[in-house]
């Protein structure tokens, strides 16, 4: 299989990986825009998400001489260690779900600042209690820029009028539901992957990284069945409206699963240099990608008053220091 074995490759991964999960929900907004509902959007979501893992696992996950191939570590693995990965399935799928409902409230502006942005913070956090690696100060001084610019993000998002499209409270409310949730299912991911995968023998019974993420996808699709259709219930939308939607919008479904999995998927291979923790913290600057696209190409703060830029700019300036010290923090 192939395996990262140098910090600047790591690094650059993990920056693909900050560019996938940051622009994945523009797929969301595409479909949106066409007036289909965010319940129906996300089943091709999830199954974009199981289709990459296995494509994923087939390809990178089979070839070379490093490690196991997914097929010999499918052999060994243990259901000790494919649990975590299915439960951190289904942990993200609920997380995520409320943040697409975040999205659709409160636009990519906010909700990635808010929402992903405590998933950051939580997530870090428990994943350098389980594996310290990296330099402390630096980590845990770019957490605190960036919970400083969650709150400017906050405070630019309550400036916006009533009229402007969206429920303040509502965005904001979920976005935080869904940060809290989504900060342990990176760490309980990483319980499923043996730390030498990318030597052999690995952890007797754990998985390598490419196996990990096919449970992981099982996780998101199966949990799905329960989530999305009490999501659905609730939005009184019908499994008969996805059958009768169109190839073009269940390919925009399918393109944000693959999107936001090969994301995931590069940062795992990453955490075996760099640290789960810090892998994780440089891959959730996913917000500052998407508060982007949320500024200058949706446009979603077109209605604020004066006196919003200083805001946002802060909480730009907050994003881009805190990755570069978490980034740095991996030398």
């Amino acid at each position: 299989m192939f395996v990262v074995q140098q910090v600047p490759i790591a690094i650059v991964f993990c920056v693909i990986t900050m560019l996938g999960w940051g622009s994945w929900a523009n797929t969301q907004k595409l479909a949106g825009k066409e007036k289909w509902p965010f319940e129906l959007f996300y089943w091709d979501y999830a199954i974009g998400v199981l289709l990459f893992s296995l494509l994923f696992a087939a390809t990178l996950g089979s070839a070379g001489s490093a490690g196991m191939s997914t097929a010999q570590n499918l052999g060994t693995a243990e259901l000790r260690f494919m649990t975590p990965a299915l439960i951190s399935g289904a942990i993200f799928n609920l997380s995520n779900l409320l943040l697409v409902v975040a999205i659709d409230a409160a636009g990519m502006a906010v909700a990635f600042p808010v929402g992903v942005g405590l998933a950051l913070v939580i997530g870090t956090v428990e994943s350098y209690i389980e594996a310290p690696k990296g330099n402390p100060v630096l980590l845990f001084a770019g957490v605190a820029l960036i919970v400083l610019a969650m709150v400017m993000s906050a405070l630019a998002h309550s400036r916006l009028p009533q009229g402007a499209g969206r429920s303040r409270l509502r965005g904001v409310v979920f976005s935080a539901i869904a940060g809290c949730i989504m900060g342990f299912f990176y760490p309980q991911l990483m319980r499923a992957v043996s730390p030498s995968f990318g030597s052999e023998p690995i952890h007797a019974g754990m998985l390598t990284p490419y196996l990990a993420l096919v449970f992981f996808g099982i996780g998101v699709l199966g949990s799905n069945f329960l989530w999305n259709t009490i999501f659905m219930r609730v939005g009184k939308v019908t499994y008969r409206q996805y059958f009768r939607g169109s190839a073009r919008l269940h390919a925009i479904g399918v393109l944000g699963g693959f999107l936001w999995m090969i994301a995931l998927s590069f940062n795992v291979l990453a955490s075996g240099v760099a640290g789960p923790a810090i892998s994780y913290a440089l891959g959730q600057g996913a917000t500052l990608v998407a508060a982007i696209w949320g500024l200058f190409i949706w446009r979603e703060f077109r209605a604020a008053p004066a006196g919003t830029t200083k805001y946002l700019a802060l909480m730009l300036a907050g994003y881009t220091s805190g990755l570069v010290m978490i980034g740095s923090a991996a030398q």
